[in-house]
């Protein structure tokens, strides 16, 4: 187990340089650039402006410079657009609104669609297991920057229960529908996953042995189905946090909320290059870490996992 999480670890770092690599060429490669607006610069200004950033070099010395910049001084540059500002420091703003609100998302979702699938599961090809998974399909067919939209158009605008725009420090009444939006998608998918590893478990050996004990039914479902039953959820549990945060720069958007997704869209449109990269970089080395800790609690919760490896 240990030399598998060393070598995840190592593959971590050549999978950032090409993300970085890439992301860095895409930005550079696309027509426009951070100084172009509606008033055109003096030739002399922008010539002195794109000295001053680098901006004049060959495209691979610039790369060159910026990784340098991040791996000794841990400085990702400033903001173009945002002269106040260093990319640091806006990620510092962001992240703690983008993580309070991802995992927020994550674990309503984690909970409600845990329970929804064994749910169904124990009620196997009842009206209550078609009715959980008939939601579920259409969850999952129904992205959230649909979901968003109706649900501050009903609850929002019509209904006037809730903010429709805003953070408001984080509290409940601004929490409640960009989680809400974020959450239902991964829900559908998580109560399906259950479901379907539920099914699996509930008819294998070691659950009959169980019965055949004369274990109580409440306590064969809680420490042995269960546990085996949510692995396939374990193993979603990286594509679903990658889902959250890529998810989350739709909904910050939509809902104004000034998070790091919200950063990304504004400076992606503005070709704030500095700010576009340094949310690629900390958004890909998220989902780098999380897809390696739920290989890891995948190994925790089975031993055969951990034996083959």
């Amino acid at each position: 187990m240990v030399w598998f999480a060393l070598r995840r670890i190592l593959s971590a770092i050549p999978t950032l340089f090409i993300v970085t690599f890439l992301a860095f060429m895409m930005m550079r490669l696309a027509p426009g650039g951070p100084f172009d607006g509606d008033r055109q610069l003096p030739p002399e200004i922008e010539q002195n402006m794109l000295e001053k950033y680098d901006l004049d070099k060959p495209i691979l010395e610039q790369f060159y410079l910026y990784v340098e910049g991040i791996v000794t001084r841990w400085d990702f540059g400033p903001s173009f657009k945002r002269e106040d500002f260093t990319v640091s420091e806006l990620i510092a703003l962001g992240a703690p609104v983008s993580a309070k609100l991802g995992l927020t998302a994550l674990a309503i979702a984690l909970t409600i669609g845990v329970f929804l699938g064994s749910f169904a599961a124990l009620n196997q090809n009842s009206a209550l297991d078609y009715g959980v998974m008939g939601t579920a399909m259409f969850g999952i067919t129904v992205p959230n920057f649909v979901v968003a939209p109706l649900l501050s158009l009903a609850l929002g605008v019509k209904l006037n229960l809730l903010p429709t725009a805003g953070w408001g420090g984080g509290d409940f009444q601004h929490m409640l529908l960009p989680v809400t939006a974020l959450a239902l998608p991964q829900i559908a998918v998580i109560s399906r996953l259950s479901r379907g590893g539920m099914i699996e478990v509930l008819r294998s050996n070691f659950v009959r042995t169980a019965r055949a004990k004369g274990l109580p039914e409440g306590m064969v479902i809680r420490r042995h189905a269960l546990r085996a039953g949510i692995l396939p959820v374990v193993s979603y549990l990286g594509p679903a946090t990658a889902a959250v945060l890529t998810g989350s720069v739709v909904i910050e958007k939509i809902f104004q909320i000034p998070g790091l997704g919200r950063y990304f869209v504004d400076s992606a449109l503005q070709r704030d290059y500095t700010v576009v990269m340094g949310t690629v970089i900390l958004f890909s080395a998220l989902i780098i870490f999380f897809n390696f800790m739920a290989d890891v609690m995948y190994g925790v919760m089975d031993p055969r996992v951990r034996s083959a490896r």
